[in-house]
């Protein structure tokens, strides 16, 4: 898939649901994210149509059960999310942001430690 659709905080959530185990039927879905997030199953079914309509998911029908799937994988997800945050937020610079999450919260020594780690990779 060449563009990652924009998914809302709910249908994360979904996303989540299906990209842990899927496929899924409907019903599936709907059971766990009714008893997690107190969810109406009409919100559930709408958020599925959504996402379908997104090309963020697929199905298929088998007997009477919508099957859904993940077209699109987390880390795909992630990444564009992210790098739409580091644009509007902080004009695309990695360092300003990376300042900003540092300065603003406490980090462990283990976190440190695996922070340079990343930043000495070539």
């Amino acid at each position: 898939m060449s563009a990652v659709p924009r998914i809302s905080e709910a249908e994360w959530e979904v996303m989540k649901t299906l990209w842990t185990r899927s496929p899924l039927a409907a019903q599936d879905v709907i059971e766990e994210l009714a008893s997690r997030m107190h969810w109406n199953h009409r919100t559930i079914r709408t958020l599925l149509s959504r996402l379908v309509k997104k090309g963020a998911l697929n199905y298929s029908r088998e007997g009477r059960a919508y099957l859904y799937r993940p077209k699109v994988t987390e880390n795909e997800c992630v990444k564009a999310i992210s790098e739409s945050f580091l644009d509007r937020v902080f004009g695309g610079a990695l360092q300003p942001m990376l300042s900003h999450f540092v300065s603003q919260k406490k980090l462990s020594k283990k976190e440190i430690a695996a922070l340079k780690r990343i930043l000495d990779e070539p």
